[in-house]
């Protein structure tokens, strides 16, 4: 499957001027209010015509302005989630569900209910009424129904927005199963840049209607191509690893990551198994020598790799850990204080880490 991209289009003073391809998995549309995301998967989905450009999904042509090609969204077969999950208040959820299953053609619907039931958890929901749900249960009811429609892509526009921190913990993990055990491709969209590093395959970086940067979690979300406080303040490493072990007397997992280890609390992952891990650069703490007596339990040493200095105050110091590169981000005046410099060795002593499991 491949989605190709390339449009153009005004929203009054704003103008839309992207392009991205994407090759399934989980592909991240990611920015700011404001940068053209919405916009752009509103193109996708066939629910706005784009002044110039093409939209073309898997060899079909969906959208050619010059030759006048424009595919409606409901020809389409692409499922939609939005930040709201617009559920029908009088149906209750069973029927909300198969209601999404009429969108399917015959020929492409499959006998998938119970599957889609349990991949999403909403077993004891069935009989009750969207009023009744909290509001991570209306979104994962939301999410089963655009499945149930058999969609060829699926489109999530902001999904966990409207929720709150503990609404968001408890749907991301279905999140995950979703993109584990399906085989369909998904772009998402999120200004978050916890959510695009646990659940993004590629990350599409939108700024003012541009393409700003296309590449992995780690290299799009690791600082250098964000540009504002608050996406500065989030970003982080993202490190790929291998479970390695379990201490069950303390519940830490060992990962095994490219020339080190972290350990991470609470993680219930079958050994071998790939994981990958969050670490935000604002939990990492910069030390030129090993530190002693601290609650931290992940201490690793590496040389400094980059220096990168804004004009806040603020530095990014990205860390080479033999071959695992770790964001720290420090003041500009501890970066001066530790006269850091290219090629130094250090310690990043790392204080959070988030892990979801591959």
């Amino acid at each position: 499957m491949t989605l190709l991209v390339e449009v153009k289009h005004a929203l009054g003073a704003f103008r839309l001027d992207a392009a991205f391809a994407s090759d399934g998995g989980v592909t991240a549309l990611f920015g700011r209010s404001g940068s053209g995301k919405s916009s752009l998967v509103r193109i996708i989905a066939g629910l706005t015509r784009p002044d110039q450009g093409q939209v073309k999904f898997d060899g079909q042509l969906l959208v050619d302005s010059k030759a006048g090609i424009f595919v409606p969204a409901h020809k389409r077969r692409f499922g939609c989630v939005f930040q709201n999950a617009r559920l029908f208040p009088h149906l209750n959820v069973r029927q909300n569900l198969v209601y999404g299953r009429w969108f399917a053609p015959k020929a492409a619907r499959s006998d998938n209910f119970d599957r889609v039931i349990a991949l999403l958890g909403i077993e004891a929901l069935l009989e009750r009424s969207p009023a009744k749900l909290s509001g991570g249960e209306r979104q994962r009811v939301a999410i089963g129904r655009a499945l149930l429609s058999s969609p060829r892509l699926l489109l999530m526009d902001e999904p966990l927005a409207a929720l709150d921190d503990a609404r968001k913990a408890e749907i991301i993990p279905y999140l995950e199963r979703l993109r584990h055990e399906t085989n369909i491709p998904i772009i998402y969209v999120s200004h978050s840049v916890a959510e695009v590093a646990r659940l993004a395959d590629r990350v599409v970086l939108l700024r003012d209607g541009h393409v700003e940067a296309v590449g992995t979690p780690s290299e799009v979300l690791r600082g250098s191509p964000l540009s504002s406080v608050a996406e500065r303040r989030e970003a982080g490493s993202v490190l790929t690893g291998t479970f390695a072990g379990i201490d069950p007397a303390h519940g830490l997992a060992t990962i095994r990551l490219s020339g080190s280890e972290i350990v991470v609390p609470n993680a219930e992952v079958t050994v071998g198994k790939t994981v990958r891990l969050h670490i935000p650069a604002r939990d990492v703490m910069v030390a030129t020598q090993r530190p002693e007596g601290l609650s931290a339990l992940n201490i690793l040493e590496g040389r400094v790799a980059d220096i990168s200095v804004g004009i806040d105050g603020m530095a990014n110091v990205g860390i080479d850990c033999s071959g695992d590169l770790v964001l720290a981000r420090i003041t500009a005046l501890s970066v001066e204080r530790l006269s850091l410099v290219l090629g130094k060795p250090v310690f990043a002593v790392i204080k959070t880490v988030a892990l979801e499991s591959r």
